[in-house]
């Protein structure tokens, strides 16, 4: 029974590890798009300062689980604390993709920012951290619904954090590297933003559509780099 027990809680933490991840992709992308903001070699400190004061909070919320329950509960007609928290949140994705965009397409910012900005540092920083913020509510809420191990649940978290530092620097060079993957992006956060509104309206959009949305799109897209980079090949040799 007890080695039962053992096998049990072993494929709940990889259930619950490969879930959060999944539910990390919104997150991660975000993050690789905020830190380009900052000088280039300030970018991961960025990441790793953002993602363990994430960590740091979402373990915190854990062992607040009580509290965190009660988020659920109506407070004002038939909305909770947290469909306000994912519709403030899905409004802040709009609204700072939307920015993020406008200044792509006018060219009215600096990409090169001075080294000694701390407080917009900062800011990404705690950019980071609300916006984790809003993502955990799914993630925890889906943590209590596989388990009631508390242990297994931060096992899970720390390894999709850590999960999390390794991928959005590799995924923020890509994103550096080729600007039209910074735009599709930012346009998939958008619908992210859009999404999280309407869970907040307790309206409920599969979450395999948008992910599968974002592979599509994504594809095409490396196609089409593929293509313009062997189109410009072509240009050359003919010169």
């Amino acid at each position: 029974m007890e080695i039962f027990l053992e096998i049990e809680t072993y494929i709940a933490l990889f259930t619950l590890t490969i879930i959060e991840i999944i539910l990390g992709i919104d997150n991660i992308i975000f993050i690789s798009i905020v830190t380009n903001k900052v000088e280039k070699k300030s970018r991961h400190r960025a990441r790793v300062i953002g993602l363990l004061l994430a960590l740091v909070l979402r373990i915190i919320m854990l062992f607040g689980l009580t509290w965190f329950i009660g988020l659920t509960k109506p407070v004002f007609m038939n909305f909770s604390i947290k469909d306000f928290i994912l519709f403030f949140g899905g409004g802040f994705l709009i609204f700072k993709s939307v920015l993020e965009i406008s200044h792509k397409i006018n060219g009215n910012f600096d990409e090169k920012l001075n080294e000694t900005n701390s407080v917009s540092f900062k800011s990404i920083i705690w950019q980071i951290v609300a916006v984790d913020f809003v993502f955990s509510v799914d993630s925890i809420l889906t943590a209590i619904g596989l388990t009631e191990i508390l242990l297994v649940m931060i096992i899970a978290v720390i390894i999709s954090i850590f999960f999390m530092i390794v991928y959005s620097s590799k995924i923020s060079d890509i994103i550096d590297r080729y600007p039209s993957l910074e735009i599709l992006a930012l346009c998939f956060l958008i619908l992210i933003g859009f999404t999280l509104i309407l869970e907040a309206a307790h309206i409920d959009i599969p979450k395999g559509f948008i992910y599968f949305s974002l592979f599509f799109t994504l594809g095409v897209e490396l196609i089409n780099i593929r293509f313009r980079r062997v189109s410009l090949k072509r240009i050359k040799i003919k010169r």
